[in-house]
């Protein structure tokens, strides 16, 4: 069977750059999709994508379907026929929803029932006939953010389109989108090779682009950006970070990529580099030079759209000239900022509301301050650690009121930073002020300090408390105040920095500084503050890779601070296929069942009346001295080899002894020493939650 490439382009106005990778995948999956429903096979499929384009391109495509021959299950015989033999209505409608005779209908036994079946056979159509209306489906049903429509209020994409291209080998493909018939002709660079082409065959489109000045390929032209870029930068004697989002950007930006390099006066290299750079990152796109030691230099790299050689000396005129604007207003704002201290920016928050029934972020920076002291206590840090968190917690959110932070919100917290420093605070409470907001997205790192990290948790947990406390909870994927991201910044940080304080505690602390605030009952908010925080253990510990009985079975121990479930989930997960694991995961299940429901009681040991009484009790008080002493160096290995022995107690006592007698005391007694046993065993986790894997 002949095989030929099948070519489909849209050609459009400038699609922004974040549009383009999420419609080449959606491209890429449904061409796969209706290929298949269409019974047409492939060798493989590529997408392609420009400002100005998208284009589907697969190749070894089949020239006809595939016959198709299936067979279809109808109506049981009794309902397909009468008593006479006769086809009933709905043995009829059933051969004429599958295109046969109802003589053609045949009967087949079906899990000891008849039924009748239809063979439906159809002989595959030529490509060519298909692809018209695939290409319709596809154009149609591309989704976009943000979808224009300028033809018709039924025809919705991302910009306006300009031209269809559709070809099969060398055939033409004729179809109708968005009062457009498709064709053979496609369309170069704007400006290098504006002239439509005629395309003689699909597979040349990838060459023929190029030759128009368009590559259409982003991978390719993001290598050439790379590659450029690079090699710009080593000419200026430095090196260039390429940052992932924005070359992700800048791809898609331009369709023939040509670097340009700028410059700008050596005196804005007094303004903060953070600012340098997030003017021409952030602002203008540009790629920023810097030495051996990490220190910018006065140059930049923009990436043209295939800009003539004979313009660029105007190019790069026009690119230095919009900088040395920005970067003059910048300098602008630096020198307002500094002519007062941050501190005196502070009174100011209360111009910022935070939430309507919370009042400012004045007031939000008061909670905060208590906040770090609480958590300062809690955690017996004092000294010169706890004074720069007070501090900087004080002064975390009043670079907000200045004018850098105003023009480049983006730079909050690091102004902060670079403002505290030059207002004479100490070294510690400015690096405070810049990591409060840390991890600021997914795989970001917590704070680097303890300071800082007090004052993340105690931000975080203050809005956390403050929305939960208002009704403001997450649901499914509606999460306007972040606070799915915060929880887990606040899981993270805690982590990383061995934090010891409970869950509930933590809950309670951020409740504590709202007190007579909140629109909701405070235990009620506990409550669900604390079931929020498990859920984010839970999901930080599959990010790190344990497996689900493992979590189950910390997140059940008799303790609920981060360092506490990670130090023992280290333990776990070392022994869960263990046979020592095998040898006590019956014993502590039976031991955790007979007293989920047991309220507890208080065990008397002169009341034990067989020797597999006496016996488990002081294997288990031997065991439980060790096993405090093991958790509260946090070696856990150990106390899993000291709980270990206790299977064998464990399996005479419910070999010997009859728990659930009907003489109360003796009853009580016994469930009393279980639960003593629980409890020891809980210092390690809820081990009846772990599932062994079967060999």
């Amino acid at each position: 069977m002949r095989k030929e490439s099948f070519l489909l382009e849209i050609g459009t106005e400038e699609i922004p750059a974040r549009f383009m990778d999420p419609a080449l995948k959606q491209l890429r999956e449904r061409a796969a999709e209706e290929l298949t429903a269409n019974r047409l096979s492939f060798d493989d499929i590529n997408v392609y994508g420009t400002p100005r384009r998208l284009a589907l391109l697969v190749s070894g495509l089949a020239e006809r379907q595939l016959d198709l021959s299936e067979k279809k299950k109808g109506p049981a015989v009794k309902a397909a026929f009468d008593a006479d033999g006769d086809p009933t209505n709905a043995a009829k409608g059933f051969a004429r929803s599958q295109g046969v005779e109802v003589a053609n209908l045949f009967v087949e036994e079906l899990d000891g029932t008849e039924y009748v079946f239809a063979l439906r056979e159809e002989p595959g159509r030529e490509t060519t006939s298909v692809l018209p209306m695939l290409c319709q489906t596809l154009a149609k049903h591309l989704n976009f953010p943000k979808p224009m429509f300028w033809e018709h209020k039924d025809i919705r994409f991302a910009r306006p389109i300009r031209w269809l291209t559709a070809l099969y080998g060398s055939d033409e493909i004729n179809f109708t989108f968005a009062g457009l018939t498709s064709g053979r002709e496609t369309t170069g660079h704007r400006f290098l090779s504006p002239d439509r082409f005629v395309l003689a065959d699909a597979a040349d489109y990838l060459t023929v682009m190029e030759k128009l000045a368009v590559i259409v390929d982003p991978a390719k032209r993001r290598t050439i950006i790379t590659d450029q870029v690079n090699a710009a930068a080593a000419q200026l004697g430095g090196q260039a970070t390429l940052d992932e989002d924005l070359l992700d950007e800048v791809n898609y930006l331009v369709e023939f990529p040509k670097a340009v390099v700028g410059s700008f006066a050596a005196e804005y290299l007094e303004i903060p580099q953070e600012v340098l750079t997030t003017a021409m990152r952030a602002h203008q796109r540009y790629f920023p030079v810097f030495d051996g030691q990490g220190n910018i230099l006065p140059h930049f790299i923009t990436i043209s759209n295939g800009t003539d050689d004979a313009f660029l000396k105007n190019v790069r005129a026009g690119n230095e000239r919009v900088l040395r604007a920005r970067l003059s207003d910048a300098r602008f704002f630096f020198e307002e900022d500094c002519k007062k201290p941050l501190s005196e920016y502070v009174d100011q928050l209360d111009n910022i509301v935070f939430m309507e029934q919370l009042g400012s972020i004045r007031k939000k920076t008061d909670r905060v301050v208590r906040l770090a002291e609480a958590l300062c206590g809690e955690l017996n840090i004092s000294g010169e650690i706890k004074e720069a968190a007070v501090r900087a917690a004080f002064l975390a959110k009043a670079d907000l009121m200045t004018h850098m932070v105003y023009e480049f919100p983006e730079l909050q917290g690091t102004m902060g930073m670079h403002y505290a420093a030059l207002s004479g605070e100490k070294e510690a409470v400015s690096r405070a002020i810049e990591e409060h907001y840390a991890p600021r997205f997914a795989g970001d790192d917590p704070p680097a300090s303890i300071a800082g990290a007090i004052v993340a948790v105690a931000d975080k947990l203050d809005t956390m408390a403050a929305c939960f406390g208002l009704g403001l909870i997450p649901s499914g994927s509606q999460d306007p105040y972040a606070l799915r991201r915060s929880a887990l910044g606040i899981v993270a940080t805690l982590s990383a920095h061995g934090l010891a304080i409970s869950l509930e505690r933590l809950a309670s602390l951020g409740l504590s500084a709202l007190a007579g605030s909140l629109s909701r009952p405070d235990q009620d908010v506990a409550t669900d503050l604390y079931d929020f925080f498990v859920q984010r253990v839970r999901f930080y510990f599959q990010e790190k890779g344990l497996r689900y009985d493992v979590i189950e079975a910390v997140l059940g121990a008799a303790v609920s601070d981060l360092p506490g479930f990670l130090a023992r989930a280290d333990a776990l997960r070392n022994k869960v296929d263990t046979p020592e694991m095998t040898q006590i995961l019956t014993p502590f299940t039976r031991v955790a069942n007979l007293t989920r429901e047991f309220a507890g009681g208080t065990i008397v040991p002169e009341s034990f009346t067989t020797q597999a009484e006496r016996d488990l009790y002081e294997a288990v008080t031997v065991a439980a001295a060790a096993v405090e002493k093991a958790a509260a160096h946090a070696r856990f290995d150990e106390v899993f080899e000291t709980l270990a022995p206790l299977s064998r107690p464990i399996d005479s006592f419910f070999s010997e002894v009859m728990v659930m007698v009907d003489d109360e005391s003796i009853k009580t007694n016994r469930l009393s020493l279980l639960a003593l046993v629980k409890e020891v065993f809980l210092t390690l986790g809820d081990l009846s939650k772990i599932v062994q894997e079967k060999k």
